[in-house]
C-alpha cells in the first residue's frame, strides 16, 4: 500500500462517516482524477486480499465499512439491542420516495391509497428520507427524498443505480407514470401533482396557508 492510499485508509476509518471527495481533495493536495484512481486501486485490492472492509461510494463521497455478508458477526458484539425491523408499509413507502424524487404525503398517499403518517414518521427518525423543502402548491407541502443512509442500507451510490420498473417510466415531474394508461388514451394525461394541484385550490382556497 502507497502512502497516499494508507493516509486515505486512516482518514476514512477516523471519520466513520462518508468522506466528500472535495474534502480529500483538500487534505492529500490531489486532483480530483488522482484521489479517484487511488481510491479504485484501494478497492481492488480490498478485493484481492479478501479484506473484511472495503470502500463504497455514497454520491460523492467515500465510506470504509465492513462487508455486508460479515454483518452477523459484528452485530451482535456492538449492538446487543433488537435489530430495528422496516415494515412493508415502511418499504412499499420507502420505494415510492426514492423514485419519486421530491414527492408530497399527499402525493405518496394517493399512490399508496392509505394513509402513510406513520410510516413517514418512522422513515425520518430512520433517518432514510429527510425533508426535501416545500413545493411551490397550495398550503406549501412538504416534499421527501431518501438520504445517504438509504443508498448506504442498500449498497448504491446513487439513485441512478435503482433497478428499472417494469411497465413505469417517469415523467416530466418525475413522477411514475403506467405506460398502458398513457397507451390507452389518445391524449397525454395531466400529471398527478397537476391534479392533486387543482383539487386543493377547490377545497381550500390559494390563500389557505395551514393545508399540509
Amino acid at each position: 500500500m502507497t502512502k497516499t492510499e494508507a493516509i486515505i485508509e486512516a482518514i476514512l476509518f477516523a471519520a466513520g462517516r462518508p468522506v466528500e471527495k472535495k474534502e480529500l481533495v483538500t487534505a492529500l493536495e490531489l486532483s480530483t482524477e488522482e484521489i479517484e484512481l487511488e481510491i479504485q486501486n484501494m478497492q481492488e485490492k480490498y478485493i484481492e486480499e479478501n479484506r473484511g472492509i472495503e470502500i463504497i461510494k455514497v454520491e460523492n463521497a467515500y465510506q470504509l465499512c465492513t462487508k455486508q455478508e460479515f454483518h452477523e458477526y459484528i452485530y451482535p458484539i456492538l449492538d446487543n439491542r433488537v435489530k430495528p425491523s422496516i415494515s412493508n408499509a415502511a418499504m412499499e413507502t420507502l420505494a415510492i420516495i426514492a423514485y419519486n424524487p421530491k414527492i408530497t404525503r399527499a402525493e405518496i398517499e394517493t399512490i399508496r391509497g392509505v394513509n402513510s403518517d406513520g410510516t413517514i414518521y418512522k422513515l425520518l427518525e430512520y433517518n432514510l428520507i429527510e425533508d426535501a423543502g416545500k413545493l411551490d402548491a397550495p398550503g406549501k407541502p412538504t416534499t421527501y427524498r431518501t438520504t445517504k443512509d438509504f443508498l448506504r442500507l442498500f449498497g448504491m451510490a446513487s439513485l441512478d443505480e435503482l433497478p428499472d420498473l417494469p411497465r413505469y417510466k417517469l415523467d416530466e415531474n418525475e413522477q411514475i407514470v403506467i405506460d398502458e394508461i398513457i397507451e390507452q388514451k389518445e391524449e397525454a394525461p395531466c400529471p398527478e401533482r397537476e391534479i392533486l394541484k387543482d383539487n386543493q385550490e377547490k377545497n381550500y382556497g390559494e390563500g389557505n396557508e395551514n393545508y399540509e
